[in-house]
């Protein structure tokens, strides 16, 4: 209590410091960068990382970009060549042009060197830059390009993908908070009982929000994914918080009449409770840092941070500000919108048997589409993308005029005499999918000199340690025709040279798929583990977690089964998010529910009127926090035009309302059916006989949420 009384007390401070620290946190916010680019999250020991950090330190060359020229004279071309190599951090351009330079008379060049550049009314150009895919100067430098070019250029590769991706989602997010906190406050008034009390919360939150992003600074960076969901879902998730606060401190002042002491009492069982409530939504979070791929633990770590702070701000700014705004916001209270839950509460408990057979009925086909939906996820970070966005019409031009979807590169041992380079070139072009492979040898040909090969070319592909190759394959990215088709690569490759390293954006996909396959076997096992132990400590029960783990489970199952059924696919980081943001998130319903269960039947309340009375009182609460979940992540997965997004938020959106649903109508059955065993497995209910015909305790509103 000493807490709380020191709350009441320093109302005013706490309220006029947390206005200040908004100072620092807005510049803390605007000074973390966002990263853009998903490749980066990859395990720094992998061969694929290491070949990009190789190709930097030894080439100078970092991102990499394909433009395709429609309908421009040779002599533009060049021109245009020349004035693309003025951009800042762009170190390399290759096009056929430059390839025949003087002192290479053109008809030496091998056809097919023509052939990997031109194409009917089509040309291409390579573009190297001095700096990496996502970095913000190379986004400048493809900028400038794309200004430079004009509308018959299209720039195709990671990095401007990544600029696309940055520009689209600096457009949407400040819409997402607006829809979000618009979408949840029209929730708060329909279901809470007063017209104001909802801008309170928004306040109170929307700082706690500020105060997370702000933190981030020391961080170093963080993903766009982060930035674009943590805002939304610690609005989703920490809403909770607030309302339990309010609803206590009105039911306090029903029998304390003064304001201050009442909301003293307040706090001090909101703590308790929230918590209690809060540790399963962290453990949630918690849990994605276990992954290899690095995005998990940025947004793991963000989400948890803003779980915390939500909770320390539902219990010193938010009663500050309601203790400092009483008299209005009593002013404005209105009945709920929610009506007595007791005759669905009824119908349920006499009907269970009907739910326990749902949800035997559920588990198999939601499993079964829950574990395809996991084998039928997108990882082409382009599809992300809307149609109409220039990186992917880019990307279609170079498949249509040069049947060219992706480009890896290879780093070769320099000392690799040149007829093995030769011999392993004309290898790779027997590979199925490949179009070209363009080293110094392909290019050149055996009928040119070599002394006849001019510095700059030699430069842009062979350093002290390596020889540069690239290879056009015409199998696009993350499909597993081109995974096959580096696997080919990568054993013709290391016949000829044991270090040689396959590189770019193909082969970083490929280990993406089999790292993040292993990660969400890893992640689902943590985040069960730890909330099962985080619920048989709150509860001081073993039966308990498995019933309430089964139920969101059971839900979690249904949510990543529709995409299935639905035939649609999904990114693939959403399936591993949700399962855990999902189970975090929503098991505290179970837990709410469960908690006033055990108390009515420890008070001597029989079984079926122990569940009604859990029910009766829990519907309300569950309501509120299902829907407030679901208003704040609805509106943002409509309109988003980022697919990674507006599928997480969607599936966030969904999950809430089906987790709402099973613990309404399922749970109360499995509490009835496994009412024996949960006595005798629960720590102060092995007394309990089994028959207690006690009375009900009168429905008084306990909550743990």
């Amino acid at each position: 209590m000493k807490f709380a009384n020191a709350v009441v007390k320093y109302r005013v401070p706490i309220v006029i410091i947390t206005l200040v620290l908004m100072i620092p946190a807005v510049l803390g916010m605007i000074g973390t960068r966002i990263n853009y680019d998903m490749l980066d999250y990859l395990p720094s020991d992998m061969e694929t990382v290491k070949g990009q950090d190789e190709l930097l330190n030894e080439f100078g060359k970092g991102a990499f970009s394909m433009i395709v020229l429609e309908d421009m004279p040779g002599r533009d071309i060049a021109a245009l060549a020349d004035k693309i190599k003025e951009v800042d951090h762009v170190d390399t351009v290759l096009c056929y042009e430059s390839l025949a330079d003087v002192t290479i008379p053109k008809e030496m060049l091998p056809d097919k060197v023509y052939s990997a550049f031109n194409n009917g009314n089509a040309t291409m150009i390579a573009v190297f830059f001095d700096s990496s895919t996502s970095a913000d100067v190379t986004m400048d430098a493809i900028r400038e390009i794309r200004s430079i070019a004009g509308k018959q250029a299209f720039v195709s590769g990671m990095s401007a993908l990544v600029t696309d991706l940055k520009d689209l989602c600096e457009k949407e997010e400040p819409i997402y908070v607006g829809i979000a906190v618009a979408l949840a406050c029209v929730a708060m008034i329909v279901f809470l009982d007063s017209w104001t009390v909802p801008f309170v919360f928004l306040a109170s939150i929307g700082m706690m929000i500020l105060l997370n992003l702000g933190t981030n600074y020391f961080m170093g960076e963080i993903s766009y994914i982060t930035k674009a969901l943590s805002a939304v879902l610690q609005l989703a998730v920490t809403m909770d918080y607030s309302i339990f606060l309010w609803n206590c401190y009105n039911e306090k002042l029903t029998t304390i009449s003064d304001h201050k002491e009442a909301m003293a009492e307040a706090i001090h069982s909101t703590l308790t409770s929230v918590l209690g409530s809060s540790v399963t939504t962290i453990a949630g979070f918690v849990a994605l840092c276990f992954m290899s791929f690095t995005l998990g633990a940025d947004l793991g770590i963000v989400m948890a941070k803003g779980v915390l702070l939500g909770v320390i701000g539902c219990v010193t700014v938010l009663p500050s500000i309601i203790l400092i705004l009483d008299k209005p916001l009593q002013a404005t209270r209105h009945r709920s919108l929610i009506p007595d839950m007791s005759k669905l509460a009824k119908g349920i408990t006499k009907v269970f048997p009907v739910f326990i057979a749902v949800f035997a009925i559920l588990l198999f086909p939601a499993y079964y589409g829950y574990s395809k939906t996991n084998d039928e996820v997108y990882y082409d970070l382009g599809e992300c993308l809307p149609e109409d966005i220039d990186y992917v019409i880019a990307n279609s031009k170079l498949r249509d005029n040069f049947d060219m979807a992706s480009t890896h590169m290879m780093l070769v041992d320099a000392d690799t005499p040149t007829k093995d380079v030769r011999s392993m070139i004309n290898e790779m072009e027997q590979v199925d999918g490949v179009k070209a492979v363009i080293g110094l040898e392909s290019v050149v040909g055996p009928m040119v000199p070599e002394e006849m090969i001019p510095d700059r070319l030699r430069e842009t592909l062979i350093s002290n340690k390596w020889e540069l190759i690239l290879v056009s394959s015409e199998y696009k990215v993350a499909s597993d025709a081109v995974n096959t088709q580096l696997d080919d690569l990568n054993m013709i490759l290391k016949k000829y040279d044991e270090g040689g390293m396959l590189i770019g954006e193909a082969p970083c996909t490929k280990d993406m798929i089999e790292t993040t396959g292993h990660d969400f076997q890893v992640v689902s096992a943590v985040s069960i583990l730890a909330i099962f132990v985080i619920i048989a400590l709150v509860e001081k029960s073993v039966s308990l977690p498995f019933i309430l783990i089964a139920v969101i489970e059971l839900a979690t199952f249904i949510n990543l089964g529709l995409p299935h059924y639905m035939g649609q696919s999904l990114p693939f980081i959403a399936p591993i998010c949700i399962s855990t943001i999902q189970l975090g998130a929503t098991v505290d319903y179970a837990i709410l529910m469960t908690t006033r269960y055990k108390t009515e039947r420890i008070g001597g309340a029989n079984k079926h009127d122990s569940v009604m009375t859990a029910l009766r009182t829990s519907i309300p609460s569950i309501i509120v926090s299902g829907m407030g979940l679901f208003a704040a992540t609805f509106g943002v997965a409509v309109y988003s035009d980022i697919d990674i997004i507006s599928s997480m938020c969607m599936l966030m959106a969904r999950g809430a309302v089906i987790s709402m649903v099973c613990v309404i109508f399922i749970l109360p059955a499995l509490l009835m059916l496994c009412d024996a065993l949960i006595r005798h497995t629960t720590i102060g209910m092995s007394s309990i006989p089994a028959d207690s015909t006690g009375h009900d305790h009168g429905g008084r509103l306990l909550h743990s949420h």
